[in-house]
C-alpha cells in the first residue's frame, strides 16, 4: 500500500505546482489583484484559477479515507490483491480526474472519475473489515 500512498502524494504536489503556477502566471498577466490571495474572494475570478484551486483542495478531500485505510494495511500487516488491485484503480482513477479537472472540465468524465474513486475506496475498506472480522 506504500507505493500507491506515494503515487496520491505525487500527485497532490503535481497539482499543487500546477495550481502556484496558474496563481503566478494570473497575477504576472493582470488577470487578478495579488490582494485577492489573501482572502481568496472577490469577483471576475479566472476560470483557470478557480478551477486548479479546486482541484488542488479536492486532493484532500476523498483521498483522506484512501491514505488513513492503506496506512491500515500496513500497520494491520494485511496483505491483499484485491486490495493493491482498488488502491491503484484509485490512483488512477483520481489521476483522470485532476485531468479533466485541469484540461477540458467535462463534469460528467471528472464526476465519473470521482465515483470511481470513491468504489475503490469503498472497496478497499470493505476488504479490511472482511479481513478483521475472519482473522
Amino acid at each position: 500500500m506504500l507505493y500507491p500512498m506515494f503515487a496520491m502524494v505525487l500527485l497532490t504536489f503535481i497539482v499543487g505546482f500546477v495550481t502556484i503556477k496558474v496563481r503566478f502566471a494570473s497575477v504576472k498577466n493582470g488577470e487578478i489583484n495579488p490582494k485577492y490571495y489573501r482572502t481568496m474572494t472577490g469577483d471576475n475570478v479566472p476560470e483557470n484559477v478557480l478551477k486548479t484551486s479546486r482541484c488542488f483542495a479536492n486532493q484532500f478531500e476523498i483521498p483522506v479515507l484512501f491514505y488513513v485505510v492503506c496506512t491500515l494495511y500496513i500497520q494491520m500487516g494485511v496483505e491483499s490483491v484485491a486490495a493493491q488491485v482498488a488502491a491503484w484503480g484509485f490512483i488512477v482513477a483520481r489521476c483522470l480526474q485532476a485531468y479533466v479537472h485541469l484540461t477540458y472540465n467535462n463534469v460528467l468524465h471528472r464526476a465519473g472519475a470521482f465515483w470511481l474513486s470513491c468504489i475503490c475506496v469503498l472497496v478497499l475498506w470493505i476488504i479490511l473489515m472482511l479481513q478483521n472480522i475472519t482473522a
